[in-house]
């Protein structure tokens, strides 16, 4: 004879799966903003890297870029928090938004005035996206036209 589970078996073992499924959609989520955070916490705290490190590192971007044709390169991406306003200044190109910025973003403006601005390049920070209208991450651009 063949055992056929009842319907409230079946109930059981589906709400058993479903209960599964989204502990383990938890577990990923909790794990995503836990990677989220070491990354906000890494990026807000100085790099550690000496400007001749800095440099090394901009001259392979800049010339993989001009080898390409290219007159500008995005050299880094950063969440809109690392900004004491959330982008705010950065959006409107208020006078004074470098005053917002922290952590990494804010050493790679000051390494640009010191070592490659006074060579000729040029630096933009803006907002990238706008999730929810509202601010989102922030690209910062280094060109030399």
């Amino acid at each position: 004879m063949i055992d056929l589970p009842s319907v409230k078996d079946l109930q059981a073992k589906i709400a058993a799966a479903e209960a599964a499924k989204a502990s383990a959609a938890l577990k990923t989520q909790a794990a995503e903003e836990e990677e989220k955070r070491a990354l906000l916490d890494r990026l807000s705290k100085p790099s550690g890297l000496s400007d001749d490190e800095v440099m090394h590192k901009a001259s392979i971007i800049i010339n993989r870029a001009v080898e390409n044709g290219q007159m500008s390169v995005q050299i880094f991406r950063f969440p809109n928090h690392l900004c004491t306003d959330n982008g705010r200044a950065i959006n409107q190109v208020e006078p004074g938004w470098e005053k917002t910025l922290t952590g990494i973003p804010l050493e790679i403006l000051e390494f640009w005035r010191r070592q490659l601005k006074p060579r000729g390049y040029h630096i933009q920070y803006q907002i990238l996206d706008f999730p929810h209208g509202m601010p989102g991450d922030v690209v910062i651009t280094l060109s030399w036209h």
